[in-house]
């Protein structure tokens, strides 16, 4: 047995108390575990293949695709930060016509679920880029099978707006989803994913539910500067970077945390959560579930452990066996309880 299996057989879950059914407005997503890969941390997945039994996980989420092949920004482009990392990477892909022919295909012919995150500069780019993969899809009953949900990167600056992210404001976020949703078949779930930099994430959140989002995946990286002292210059070509790790966990939990309250007050409809930052471990993950996300997704620790998400899986599913609970869904906003 090579070093890779034996790390995957290590690391399989107990994947029947993972089994997951996200309920949202327009219908919902079952997944074989609540846990996912995050989007730009393995490409499409098949770089994880070795190390991973990618069939396992709850969805591979690819990387953000765009309408058109993009080089990405400059290097340096990357740098480690004490807990964490700084990218700026600049959302480098082959476009969203090579993506299906290459990346979608190779998911659908191994039989992997795939979450395909899209982004765009402008809305018409999101709205382009939606209505080629749902036009993929909608002639392959093959890719439609391996595709469970669309996650709307709108992280992205607003080119038509001055650079104004689209998640730091509702109109523009809800602007977004809206135009996606009319490019996607409404069978198909569709995720926005919101940026932690923002004063009122709630806010933002209920604004892309108003629009069409069937649910929220929380958070993508914060900003972040960092300098190096020997060149005495910023360790990124392009100054700002997105900070990724065990760094922002505290963070990610808060906005899960405040996005879910939200909901159990009724001033936002219920709708599923999906949690993401900084999970390197099944505790890390149940933090995330306690605060109020169905599933969870593993991003940064796969650049150390490519092995993480499997992992992970296999100790959260440990941890909910501990807690004598049959489900995940049993544990969901549990803590909310806690606080009087």
């Amino acid at each position: 047995m090579t070093v890779a299996a034996t790390r995957r057989a290590a690391a399989a879950p107990t994947s029947a108390l993972l089994d997951t059914t996200l309920r949202a407005p327009n219908g919902s997503i079952s997944l074989r575990s609540a846990v996912l890969t995050a989007s730009g941390c393995s490409a499409a997945g098949r770089e994880l293949q070795p190390y991973v039994d990618l069939r396992a996980l709850g969805a591979v989420v690819t990387k953000s695709v765009m309408a058109r092949p993009r080089s990405g920004r400059g290097t340096p482009r990357m740098a480690e930060t004490p807990s964490g990392m700084l990218n700026s990477i600049g959302l480098q892909g082959p476009g969203i016509d090579a993506f299906i022919a290459e990346d979608l295909a190779w998911l659908a012919d191994h039989g992997v679920a795939a979450v395909v995150s899209i982004a765009g500069e402008d809305i018409a780019e999101f709205a382009g880029v939606a209505e080629t993969l749902h036009r993929s899809l909608a002639g392959s009953p093959d890719l439609a099978r391996t595709v469970v949900a669309v996650e709307v990167n709108i992280s992205c600056p607003n080119v038509a707006n001055r650079g104004l992210v689209f998640a730091c404001d509702p109109a523009a976020a809800a602007d977004v989803i809206t135009a996606v949703r009319e490019q996607t078949d409404r069978a198909l779930p569709v995720l926005a994913k919101l940026s932690p930099d923002v004063t009122d994430i709630a806010a933002i959140a209920g604004a892309c539910l108003a629009a069409g989002a069937d649910g929220l995946t929380l958070i993508n990286t914060t900003l972040g500067v960092a300098i190096d002292t020997d060149r005495m210059a910023p360790a990124l070509a392009r100054v700002t970077g997105g900070l990724s790790g065990p760094a922002m966990r505290p963070i990610a939990v808060r906005c899960v945390w405040q996005v879910h309250a939200a909901m159990r007050a009724g001033v936002l409809p219920d709708a599923p959560i999906i949690g993401v930052g900084g999970i390197r471990t099944g505790r890390d993950a149940a933090q995330f579930v306690l605060a109020g996300a169905a599933a969870v997704q593993v991003g940064t620790a796969g650049f150390a452990d490519p092995g993480a998400p499997q992992r992970v899986a296999g100790e959260l599913a440990a941890w909910l066996a501990a807690c004598g609970e049959p489900r995940l869904s049993t544990l969901v906003g549990r803590a909310h309880e806690a606080v009087g």
